[in-house]
């Protein structure tokens, strides 16, 4: 039998190969090229300063190949791109976890994310921390992990009203969660800490793992990609396990999921943690692209906005999460580089260009209601399944 292509030339015949992360050479081929594309040929134009500096290279044709290497990777301003993207997949998985997997809608989200963001900012500049982990590098590692936690816990609290109320009912009440955190409590009490105003300033080199000192963008990309592979990583197996196929099941239909015998109360307030945990990484690594922090960094429109990336993404799938963030932060970016150059002619769709943002976001939800209600996701799993068949797609 062939074990390259999957499902014509091989099958499966135990429960390990059925639920293998990579079934297939083929598989594993791709895995590898993405690896690739994202760790070397996106950032080649920073791994080639670093050989350079790291060699001291002072060669005018070693200098001039690097820069014609260069133009095929990715610049500063798309390498910023590509960490909004991160941010927002990392966004969204929590919101993915919440609605796709545990049916619990949310539009509160983002008031997670500022919880973990300031929880980490707070521990980085206000803690005593000892001098050794200073020295280290582990003030900022150890404060990711307390964000998580305090967000997590956080989102527990606003998820307690899911116990006895659903559906509509439970929009209000997350809702209620940015309106009591970022507004009231971040906004007049957590912002005014240290004398500070609205706005916790982080001075370059505060933000390190170790002796890994992340202070521009490439680093910062870096630091991204490893957060969302192991987000998605955790999240991927743990809605295989007995606690997701929970969620499955009180998503589909909670009552039949109750009478199984599952704690439904116990495992909704589970998946509210889970992603307030997410919520809160999400938070604490999104200083490390600032150079301050201020509550208008988590309006409520972001936790509108991941609910909106997961509905064209596609609900309860992980490649919903991606390929969301990927078509709206791309598309809105793509938007902008559109209206700069008719700036001149039409100043005034520069100075609108939030309002023209905002609409383009909510046609987009519409035409994937209308036209792709599954997401974009269902369509990668029908292209993948035309290949994968031929050649009897049909």
């Amino acid at each position: 039998m062939s074990t390259t292509f999957l499902p014509c030339g091989d099958y499966h015949q135990g429960y390990a190969e059925d639920h293998a992360w990579f079934q297939t050479k083929f598989i594993k081929g791709k895995m590898i090229a993405l690896f690739l594309v994202l760790f070397v040929f996106i950032p080649i134009s920073y791994w080639g300063s670093i050989f350079q500096s790291a060699f001291n290279i002072d060669n005018y044709w070693f200098s001039l190949i690097i820069r014609y290497i260069s133009v095929f990777g990715a610049d500063e301003y798309w390498i910023s791109v590509f960490n909004m993207v991160g941010y927002t997949i990392l966004g969204a998985l929590g919101v993915q976890l919440l609605i796709g997997y545990c049916g619990q809608l949310t539009l509160g989200h983002g008031a997670f994310i500022a919880v973990g963001a300031y929880t980490s900012t707070l521990l980085i500049l206000e803690f005593p921390w000892p001098e050794f982990m200073i020295t280290l590098g582990l003030a900022y590692p150890v404060s990711i992990f307390i964000a998580g936690i305090m967000a997590g816990l956080f989102s527990v609290l606003f998820g307690l009203p899911s116990a006895r109320v659903k559906g509509f009912y439970l929009i209000l009440t997350t809702m209620a969660a940015q309106f009591i955190l970022v507004d009231f409590v971040i906004t007049q009490y957590v912002s005014q800490i240290g004398g500070r105003g609205q706005a916790f300033s982080l001075p370059p080199g505060t933000i390190k793992i170790g002796p890994w000192l992340i202070d521009n963008n490439y680093k910062v990309y870096f630091f991204m990609l490893i957060l969302v592979i192991l987000s998605c990583i955790i999240i991927s197996n743990l809605v295989r396990t007995r606690v997701g196929r929970a969620w499955v099941a009180i998503r589909d239909n909670d009552i039949s999921a109750e009478v199984m015998g599952i704690n439904v109360i116990k495992y909704k307030l589970l998946a509210f943690f889970v992603a307030g945990f997410i919520g809160g990484i999400t938070g604490s690594f999104w200083i490390s692209n600032l150079a301050a922090i201020s509550p208008e960094h988590f309006p409520w429109f972001l936790s509108l906005w991941l609910v909106g990336v997961i509905l064209i993404g596609g609900v309860g799938s992980i490649h919903g999460a991606i390929f969301g963030s990927l078509f709206m932060v791309v598309i809105m970016e793509l938007l902008q580089l559109a209206v700069i150059p008719l700036a001149d002619t039409y100043p005034k769709l520069l100075m609108d260009f939030l309002f023209i943002k905002e609409a383009t976001f909510g046609l987009a939800i519409c035409g994937f209601l209308i036209f792709e209600p599954n997401g974009m996701a269902y369509r990668w799993w029908q292209i993948k399944n035309y290949f994968n068949l031929w050649p009897f797609s049909y």
